[in-house]
This record gives structure tokens, sequence and C-alpha cells, in this order.
């Protein structure tokens, strides 16, 4: 069965994969409307005819009438360490601003879909890891009507900012991707193929909760 995406509210809307959501968002016809929750106004957001801004400094600040009506919400945001500062900004970041858009939905009609990662444990004695993970924790502890959970591997695209160990990484899985095959589960996948995964979870999905670990983004169709 195949669901109408209608309107969607999106965060997150300026990164890597964000950005690409909202391409293929803007390209559907059922889709009416498209709110990206932005800290400042973007050049490039605007030639999306369908997406509309709205300009918010700290998304703490959103509330139930902001989030009231939407068919989808898609959270695509996080951060590094490194562009934290601090392991304290990256919790604020990727935690407390994902778990308060979660909030935001519950008892709700509306569909809420996550970019998580590889990885993602409450338990794992890794920081980012565990973040991922409790954030994981905390969707599945509330109401909601539908939650579709993303874990991709490392991400392949090109970044507004610079984040020099996944530029390298980068680079290095483009000169010997021809060695990789295709049913490894750490494979790289592409902004492309996680926004892809998203739409089609939104438009596919029958279960109340699903997660869509890195192999299935690789192979999603």
């Amino acid at each position: 069965m195949t669901k109408s995406i209608k309107s969607v509210i999106v965060i997150g809307a300026t990164g890597l994969v964000g950005r690409e959501l909202l391409k293929q968002l803007n390209q559907i016809e059922s889709c009416e409307k498209i709110t990206a929750i932005v800290r400042h106004e973007d050049i490039e957001l605007k030639s999306l005819k369908k997406v509309q801004q709205f300009i918010l400094d700290d998304f703490l600040l959103l509330n139930d009438e902001d989030a009231n009506g939407y068919s989808h919400a898609f959270s695509c945001l996080g951060t590094t360490l490194k562009k934290a500062g601090s392991k304290q900004n990256f919790y604020n970041v990727d935690y407390e601003m994902n778990a308060h858009f979660a909030d935001l939905f519950e008892t709700t009609d509306t569909h809420y879909l996550l970019i998580s990662a590889m990885g993602a444990n409450a338990q794992s004695k890794i920081f980012y890891n565990k973040v991922k993970g409790e954030l994981e924790n905390h969707i599945q502890s509330l109401n909601l009507k539908c939650v579709s959970i993303l874990r991709p591997s490392l991400l392949l695209g090109e970044r507004q900012e610079q984040r020099a160990l996944e530029d390298m990484t980068q680079k290095l899985y483009r000169k010997f991707s021809h060695l990789v095959p295709n049913t490894f589960k750490y494979k790289p996948v592409t902004a492309e193929q996680v926004a892809h995964t998203m739409v089609d979870a939104a438009r596919t999905q029958t279960d109340k909760f699903e997660i869509y670990d890195n192999l299935r983004i690789q192979t999603c169709k």
C-alpha cells in the first residue's frame, strides 16, 4: 500500500541529507506543503518552489502549534563533536533537539522519521553511538503513530562545511570502491540513497516501528 506524502516538516534541512531530501520531496506531486526549520534563511532552498523556510534560532522553541497538521516529520539534524566543540554541545543538538522535535508529534497522526547512525547503542562506550542509542530509546518510548529509524554508515556527498576525517575517508573510498562488494554492511551510502529511503519509508511503511539498516539503505529501490 502506498501512502500519500501531503505535508512535511523537516529539521536538519540544510545538512547533507536534508538538502537532498527537500529536493526529492519538492518533486512529489501529492506533497503540497514543505516546511524547513532553519536558523538562517538559505538561498539555495529558495529555488525549491514548495519549500517554506521557518527561521528559528533555537529549535527547542518549536511548539505544538508549529508542528500541527503535518502528515510526516523528518529529522535529519546532527552534528559532530568537533563542530559542536564539546560533548555537552553535541548532546544538546543530537539528543535534546531531536528528542524535543519528536515529542511534538506524540499522540498525533504524523509519521516520524529519524536519521540515526550505524552502531547506535545506549550502552556503547563510544560517546557518539551512545547518544544516538539514547535518542532511539527515547523515540521508542513515545506514543507515536508511526516511526522510521535509519542507520546509515559513512555518508558520501559534498558538505557545505569541512569535515577533514570524512573528506579523507570519502577520497579513499572512491579510490577503492570497486573492491567493496554491494553486500558489505558497512559500505558507505550517499545522501541521495538515505533521502530516497526516507521517502520510500514515508510512502510504504505499514508497521508502527521499523529500523532501516545500512544494507537496506544501500538496496532501497
